[in-house]
């Protein structure tokens, strides 16, 4: 009988507990299906190696990413499971690009793109981010966006808590 763990409220086995932490930049194979599924974070580095990075992520009901851009590098995202609405552009108040995105959508994203998903279906939108070059620190586990954004912000203005 294999060891019991518990991961944001759901049981689960000590080898899919295994697969929700990082694992880079060792070789790694994985169910990208059962472990996107499985994660209730925000935001967890499933993979980061020197080029490249792979994140899980869930956005609730009526959540987004939130509107960004990475100047240096393109993105890929696949939505496993929920819909949604992919929004690109050139500028921040300018995202001329609009479509809805549901189970097994890929969205690619150039480097220098404005960008935003927002889940527009009635459960959690669960989906996995490609990152090439890595985007956040290896190990990065973010229970909200809130806690994203926090600690973004920290990570940009290292002296912001002298303020």
């Amino acid at each position: 009988m294999s060891q019991q763990y518990t991961f944001n409220g759901h049981s689960l086995r000590a080898e899919q507990q295994k697969a929700l932490l990082d694992h880079g930049p060792r070789p790694f194979v994985v169910d990208i299906n059962k472990a996107t599924i499985s994660n209730d974070t925000y935001r967890t580095a499933l993979w980061t190696g020197s080029h490249l990075q792979l994140t899980l992520m869930t956005i609730p009901v009526g959540g987004e990413i939130g509107l960004e851009i990475h100047h240096d590098h393109d993105q890929f995202l696949r939505v496993e499971e929920g819909q949604g609405l992919a929004q690109m552009g050139d500028q921040k108040d300018h995202l001329y690009f609009s479509q809805p995105v549901y189970d097994d959508s890929a969205i690619f994203i150039p480097a220098g793109t404005w960008h935003n998903v927002s889940n527009t279906g009635n459960k959690s939108l669960k989906l996995y981010s490609i990152y090439a070059p890595p985007e956040h620190p290896h190990g990065t586990v973010h229970q909200t966006k809130e806690i994203a954004e926090a600690s973004e912000n920290a990570r940009n203005n290292p002296y912001s808590y002298l303020y």
